[in-house]
């Protein structure tokens, strides 16, 4: 049966026809009607960027827990229920609240055009305003200057991890425009903490800073992150940091580190978060290793992980995570959604193993075939097959190689499958 929020989740996907249709209008509109509880809520930390922005949020947010403070926390999309989206005062939210809020805003727009995202982060500021904590963490949806999210003033503090290309559809086919839409979170005199970039996108960013005249800390300028013998370095003008290793793998979680580093030093935080931020983040389906459920059962010897990251640069950080973890056999299943570049993400892929199997995501319209994921591996170099399902790929894997290492990847949509009957 369905729950009361499933219910209007599905009235609520059809009050616009578009998924995705970028502008503020409609958003600033509801928000009036519901008393701007945008303006209302605990200090924003506001996070745009291509890669990270999760992985960042979430040592934040384990940083600012470790110290005492209450933090909410917006993400999307989410993997196996809605509720994950919407963390009030360190806790998903529960169905009823749930419910309510999503029936207050349903209510408050009169079932005038707005898309499922933009009336469903209404209801998360709302539920935002009326909860105590010490910070709003909201992660930006879709780029930035026009995400629903950014309605906000006048953050606490604006981070951005590392641009790269993604979503041109929407956010234009260069990288200096990409970086120009994520820079749309910049506020007047606000403070940002600006990760990793490419020339062309730093050029971008420090333009738009000056133009609002925003502080920067930037990466390679005003703060330094790095590894050494098995612990993370961090330095800025305050002085140096010795730190354990992230409990999220691989160097792009180094450099996520230190972003999530820098943004707690602005906010006055102490070695206590520093540390928690190291040690005690979690982050669903990014180099996840699975540990029970019924795929785990049917896996035996065989190693299971998961990971929803779906563009080059994406490819590229987990195929340098994978080079971390100890000697096996590794496998491959893949299922990715045509609006992205197949052939990009898998090719760093490659350096690691060539054995892979291509999957349709199930319940997406969007996906590729498992056809057509096959037809691009092998264009890359795989030696790839179809399965009619990831439990069909696994089974197929164990029988021949009962100590495999498999990663399930390719997409969030087909992390949230998996953890839906593996979570």
């Amino acid at each position: 049966m369905s729950s009361s929020s499933d219910v209007i989740l599905d009235r609520l996907m059809s009050l616009h026809p578009k998924i995705i249709d970028l502008t503020l209008d409609r958003m600033t509109r509801l928000l009036d009607a519901l008393g701007n509880p945008e303006q209302t809520m605990p200090p924003a930390i506001h996070i745009a960027g291509t890669n990270g922005k999760g992985s960042t949020q979430a040592m934040i947010r384990a940083g600012l827990e470790a110290a005492g403070d209450k933090c909410h926390a917006y993400t999307s999309p989410h993997l196996a229920r809605f509720h994950e989206r919407i963390v009030l005062s360190g806790e998903i939210i529960d169905e009823a609240s749930l419910a309510d809020y999503l029936a207050e805003c349903e209510a408050a727009n009169g079932g005038v055009p707005i898309t499922y995202f933009e009336i469903t982060t209404c209801a998360a500021l709302l539920a935002f305003s009326r909860t105590a904590a010490d910070y709003t963490l909201l992660e930006v949806g879709l780029g930035g200057r026009l995400d629903a999210t950014n309605v906000v003033d006048q953050p606490a503090i604006a981070v951005i991890t590392p641009v790269s290309i993604d979503h041109q559809q929407y956010l234009g086919e260069t990288l200096a425009e990409i970086a120009g839409e994520k820079a749309g979170i910049l506020k007047r005199n606000c403070f940002a903490i600006v990760g990793p970039q490419q020339d062309e996108a730093l050029d971008v960013i420090e333009a738009k800073a000056g133009e609002v005249g925003a502080t920067c800390k930037i990466y390679g300028q005003h703060w330094h992150v790095w590894e050494e013998n098995g612990r993370l370095v961090y330095q800025d003008e305050n002085g140096l940091l010795d730190l354990p290793m992230p409990a999220l793998i691989g160097a792009h979680q180094v450099q996520n580190a230190g972003i999530a580093i820098a943004t707690l030093r602005y906010l006055g935080k102490d070695d206590v978060a520093f540390e928690g931020a190291m040690l005690n983040a979690n982050w669903p389906a990014r180099m996840q290793k699975l540990r029970h459920g019924p795929l785990i059962d049917a896996a035996g010897d065989a190693e299971i992980w998961l990971d929803g990251g779906h563009n080059k640069a994406a490819g590229y950080a987990l195929a340098e995570a994978l080079g971390r973890l100890p000697d096996r056999n590794l496998y491959l299943v893949v299922g990715m959604l045509n609006t992205k570049d197949a052939t990009g993400y898998m090719e760093p892929l490659k350096t690691r193993t060539d054995k892979l199997y291509g999957v349709s995501i199930p319940g997406e319209s969007a996906t590729l075939s498992a056809q057509e994921t096959v037809e691009a591996a092998r264009e890359v170099g795989f030696d790839a097959q179809e399965a009619t399902d990831f439990e069909t790929a696994v089974a197929d894997i164990v029988k021949t190689d009962p100590t495999a290492r498999i990663l399930i990847c390719g997409s969030l949509y087909l992390a949230g499958n998996v953890l839906q009957l593996n979570g």
